[in-house]
């Protein structure tokens, strides 16, 4: 029995340490990769978002350490002098040794801010400090949305084209036997299935291309997301949802205070303006309570020091203003005054960039969107052409020059469409930042 206990209490232990490694492994791994869960697991797991966020503590606690000014700072100390020579005092025409051979001191001494501007400033400034801290984090994880829903598209278009490429190759496969058959039976010369075989290998030439240039989007996206370089990552997505993604709508207009870098600026100005403050504080005396209560202890021989003390007490305020320091304290209030209206201008100087971002991103987007439903129409139409011409070479009325400009048409009308949904989607989110839409 004894034996039949152990070995459940291990297959319990085995079976437990598999879950806790699957539910490790699921955290820093994804299933079902969509945009949505790569944006998800980048902001949860990107370096730069952690470090966003180890700052937000660090600006915790050094607030928490500036404002414990305001509490009281209470001290411990303790002395042990020992007198070799004992010194002496003039009496009445005499030197008179004073003080005991031994001296010793134990006592608390603690001190009260009443008024001290470095704690009050701490105090007026902690909640701006806090929200530029989480403003930081909010402009790092708009970035790092918008970064990887462009590496994502990036990798879909490659895969797109290799797809498209091997299609290619498939077709160029075929109007190559197509034409080596014609040329076996005499009805065309061997210039037809040689240009197929330069096409063909033109294409494969290519497909390879694709496949190298995907490892690096790959590489890319996982830099973006904060994914393992090992853990495999095969990203979903709907064809049909993703054309339905591409529409926006091109009426609104930019508010630049919705944007995180306005907010941000809003944010030092505050703190920039109780800097003026601050240094107006300069003439405001510094005012401070303290006490201490101390034994003291004195005896010639050492042993007995400590059988008797002589306690001593005190308490007080303190007062202290700085008359004269050569006009810093004006200088300092100037310095903060300029730097407060340069805020301002700064202000200004968003105002025309985020309008200028946001005129350039719809610009390009509309050209896109423009761009993506030409070469949709053009797309049609070289495929209805390509299948034409291409029973009309089987049948001997086209030439096979036709069914290479046919296939090259439509091959290009594949990329081009291909290329165009994958533009005006990253350019959507362009348009997206610039209104200041994706928030957090």
């Amino acid at each position: 029995m004894k034996y039949i206990v152990c070995l459940l209490t291990l297959l319990n232990g085995i079976i437990y340490n598999c879950a806790a490694q699957t539910t490790a492994k699921s955290d820093t791994t994804l299933t079902n990769a969509t945009l949505s869960n790569c944006v998800q697991f980048a902001l949860q797991h990107q370096p730069t978002i952690q470090q966003s966020l180890i700052d937000q503590q660090i600006t915790e606690h050094q607030i928490k350490s500036q404002l414990a000014a305001w509490y009281p700072q209470i001290n411990f100390g303790a002395t042990y002098q020992n007198n070799f020579q004992l010194p002496s005092t003039l009496f009445e025409g005499s030197y008179i040794p004073q003080g005991a051979y031994n001296n010793s001191n134990i006592g608390f001494s603690g001190t009260q801010n009443l008024f001290n501007r470095d704690a009050f400033l701490a105090s007026r400034t902690a909640r701006d400090i806090r929200t530029q801290a989480k403003q930081n984090t909010i402009s790092n994880k708009i970035t790092i949305t918008v970064n990887v829903a462009k590496a994502f598209y990036d990798v879909l278009l490659t895969q797109k084209q290799i797809e498209l490429t091997a299609a290619d190759i498939v077709r160029l496969d075929r109007s190559l036997k197509d034409a080596y058959n014609q040329y076996q039976f005499g009805l065309v010369d061997k210039v037809d299935y040689k240009r197929a075989t330069i096409a063909l290998n033109n294409a494969k030439a290519e497909k390879k291309q694709y496949e190298e240039s995907l490892k690096e989007k790959y590489a890319f996206l996982r830099q973006q997301m904060g994914y393992s370089l090992t853990d495999s990552l095969n990203l979903k997505y709907d064809s049909a949802a993703m054309q339905n993604d591409v529409l926006i709508d091109t009426n609104q207009v930019a508010n630049y205070q919705n944007r995180i870098e306005y907010q941000q600026l809003e944010t030092q100005r505050k703190l920039l303006a109780i800097s003026v403050k601050y240094y107006k504080w300069g003439y405001i005396p510094t005012l401070s309570a303290f006490a201490a209560y101390n034994w003291g202890y004195l005896n010639d021989e050492f042993p007995p020091l400590y059988n008797k003390d002589f306690p001593s007490s005190y308490a007080g305020i303190t007062l202290s203003l700085p008359i004269f320091q050569g006009g810093k304290r004006t200088q300092d209030i100037k310095v903060a005054q300029l730097q407060l209206q340069r805020t301002d201008y700064d202000l200004a100087n968003l105002h025309n960039e985020v309008n200028t971002e946001f005129t350039a991103a719809m610009a390009i987007y509309k050209s896109n969107l423009t761009d993506y439903y030409l070469l949709k129409d053009n797309l049609d139409l070289s495929t209805d052409v390509y299948n034409t011409i291409q029973l009309q070479y089987k049948a001997g009325v086209k030439t096979y020059l036709d069914v290479i400009t046919a296939e090259s048409d439509l091959r290009s009308s594949e990329v081009n469409y291909t290329n165009a949904l994958y533009n005006v989607l990253s350019s959507k989110f362009d348009v997206e930042k610039a209104l200041g839409s994706i928030q957090y």
